[in-house]
């Protein structure tokens, strides 16, 4: 079978401006080649099995060649699969997409170009300003502010340029910002022209800068501005201060953690987004059963003839808890069972489903074993049924047998899931901890009770010094009560269970602070 590449254009980094077509593509293919400006989150749109490779270039640091790039498409697709080049924007606008489909061309490589939106026609959109507009611009050119150094003769002809269009939109030319404004002044362009620059167009990091074109170096300068930017010149940009609409939403600049598990609606994302906030989705997987079945059914129905029922974390809690719940019996079950929570998170765990922990005063599993072994021997010569996830420490058996009580257990793995979609997740909750640790997350949302034990649990024992500056919003007094019980307070509680509940909450809480 003959492989194909679909040189695919991803957009200029709003997920919901990639094309129908791109998105299938995405979704089909063998192998993803993405570049340093592709939104990751599409990656999650990729299958399970699918190879995912990172080909981006960026100023000043170490990259693929592009010849090499080249040679990686033709050989995946010499394999007969179906290969994606990711690129922002659009592949045939300042993408180097016609490079690659000429290389292509001459091995006799199947390909499709899938248009993207282009980030030179979006960004300013984004940014309130209309490119053309009647009686003020009706000619609009796209320049590369950075071009390569083998053009000689054939480089940018700025002083023609100067006049004879009335919108100027001008691509990867920040670093040549001052030289460029220079040449536009030298060949004739007003002084007070009007130049917009904005970085992150379409994200929710977008940053606009606007002035007079004799001053807007300054400007940038003094806001120390980053690259990527476009650059935008015209009469045009004056209507920005009646059209931005996309920096004027409510719930703009914000960045927001939401906290949920996978099975949960994504309703609360979508929401928070449109209402203008960077949103990072901090989802956790859904435990799966024990991998011994029948072992985990023998142990419920036996319940009644132990003494106590040990967890070790908030996982075991909410795995037993629903499998007893799947075999049709209720928390009833565990009446004259006495309850050991080892440590906060599975005390939290057990509050999440109404129960009480007979037994809780630690603050690790170890630290905790060893506190209710030294205070009257409580665990020992018991009958003990231990529930742990995978990750717990098998010396916890060991030890209470080592006191004279039998012990049985039972595990609760996390579910199995691909290499890719484990890369992607790492990434994404590396991603979220640097925010959190360096305090610029503004407001972390939990939808359930089970939100708040599985985020705990993703961010180890130090969840307190992370949330020192971000203000927690919870639905529902059940999910307040399980964020008390990690010790940390709950600023946001919406007493409506719903999303637009929550978000109306928020939203006022916003409206208080300005």
């Amino acid at each position: 079978m003959k492989g194909i590449v679909y040189l695919v254009g991803a957009g200029p980094g709003d997920t919901g401006l990639i094309t129908v077509k791109g998105l299938e593509a995405i979704r089909k293919a063998d192998v993803i080649l993405y570049d340093n400006l592709v939104n990751e989150s599409l990656l999650e749109e990729a299958r399970d099995d699918a190879q995912v490779m990172y080909v981006g270039k960026t100023a000043g640091h170490p990259h693929r060649r592009q010849d090499t790039i080249n040679e990686l498409l033709k050989a995946h697709a010499a394999q007969g699969k179906v290969v994606v080049r990711l690129k922002g924007g659009d592949p045939f606008v300042f993408g180097r997409g016609g490079e690659e489909a000429l290389d292509l061309r001459k091995d006799n490589i199947a390909f499709e170009i899938v248009p993207g939106v282009t980030s030179a026609v979006a960004v300013p959109a984004y940014a309130g300003i209309p490119l053309t507009q009647r009686q003020i611009s009706s000619s609009v050119a796209f320049v590369a502010g950075h071009e390569a150094p083998t053009k000689g003769a054939k480089a940018v002809d700025w002083t023609r340029l100067a006049t004879a269009v009335d919108t100027l939109v001008i691509l990867m030319g920040l670093s040549q910002l001052e030289k460029i404004v220079d040449k536009l002044l030298s060949a004739g362009k007003k002084a007070d022209t009007p130049v917009a620059l904005i970085r992150q167009g379409t994200r929710r990091g977008q940053q606009t800068i606007t002035g007079r074109l004799d001053e807007i170096a300054g400007r940038v300068r003094s806001a120390h501005f980053e690259p990527p930017a476009i650059i935008i010149v015209g009469d045009v940009v004056t209507l920005r201060e009646e059209l931005s609409w996309f920096e004027a939403r409510p719930l703009f600049g914000r960045k927001i953690v939401v906290a949920r598990r996978a099975d949960e609606a994504r309703s609360l994302c979508r929401a928070l987004e449109e209402a203008g906030a960077e949103v990072f989705d901090a989802r956790s997987e859904e435990p799966v059963p024990a991998r011994d079945g029948t072992h985990f059914d023998e142990s419920v129905r036996k319940l009644k003839e132990y003494d106590w029922l040990i967890f070790a974390d908030a996982a075991g809690v909410e795995q037993f808890m629903r499998h007893l719940f799947s075999l049709g019996k209720d928390a009833r079950e565990l009446a004259g069972c006495k309850l050991c929570a080892l440590g906060p998170l599975a005390a939290a765990g057990l509050a999440s489903f109404g129960l009480r922990a007979d037994c809780s005063q630690a603050s690790s599993v170890n630290d905790a074993l060893n506190y209710h072994l030294s205070s009257g021997e409580l665990l020992a010569r018991r009958k003990l049924l231990l529930v742990c996830s995978h990750e717990a420490p098998d010396i916890l058996a060991c030890e209470l047998e080592a006191c004279g009580s039998r012990v049985d257990s039972v595990l609760t793995p996390r579910a199995p899931s691909s290499a890719r979609a484990d890369g992607v997740r790492d990434a994404l909750h590396g991603n979220l901890l640097r925010e959190l640790s360096a305090g610029r997350i503004d407001l972390v949302t939990f939808a359930s009770p089970s939100a708040v034990l599985s985020f705990a649990r993703s961010v180890g024992g130090v969840l307190q010094q992370l949330m020192r500056g971000a203000t927690i919003a919870c639905v529902g007094a059940e999910t307040a009560a399980a964020v008390r019980n990690l010790e940390v307070d709950a600023r946001i509680i919406s007493e409506s269970t719903t999303v637009d509940g929550l978000i109306e909450s928020v939203l006022d809480s916003c409206r208080r602070e300005i």
